[in-house]
């Protein structure tokens, strides 16, 4: 696999394209939301502020693609469909922890970055 490279990151590369499904806009959300358990549509999209139904469709869609999450029918009426994280998915629980804890400890130092760049931009 020589597209993949780590110090380039070469269109057909495997791994740049689940790397980008995977930490899009909302599919880290949806598998932490996902973490404590399987929830239905609507409970999943009320987790998440300002997600469309069409973008969490996708984006349910992509992580079931990859083996991150499950989806189950239930035949009720109406029908519903439950969503649950897989074993795989879960292996990225830590990483993204790691993530959320490093965004929250570095937020001070960026919103001063932001702040001075800002300043530097309107001068």
């Amino acid at each position: 696999m020589e597209a993949c490279q780590a110090t380039r990151f070469a269109a057909e590369c495997p791994a740049r394209v689940l790397f980008d499904q995977i930490a899009d806009k909302w599919s880290m959300m949806v598998l932490t939301v996902l973490d404590s358990g399987p929830l239905r549509f609507n409970a999943v999209k009320r987790q998440l502020e300002g997600v469309t139904q069409k973008a969490l469709t996708q984006c349910l869609r992509r992580l079931e693609r990859n083996g991150l999450v499950t989806r189950r029918v239930i035949p009720a009426s109406p029908v519903a469909v439950e969503y649950e994280i897989t074993p795989l998915g879960r292996s990225l629980q830590e990483p993204f922890k790691a993530l959320y804890e490093w965004t929250l400890a570095s937020l001070p130092q960026v919103e001063l970055a932001r702040q001075s760049f800002d300043e530097r931009i309107a001068a």
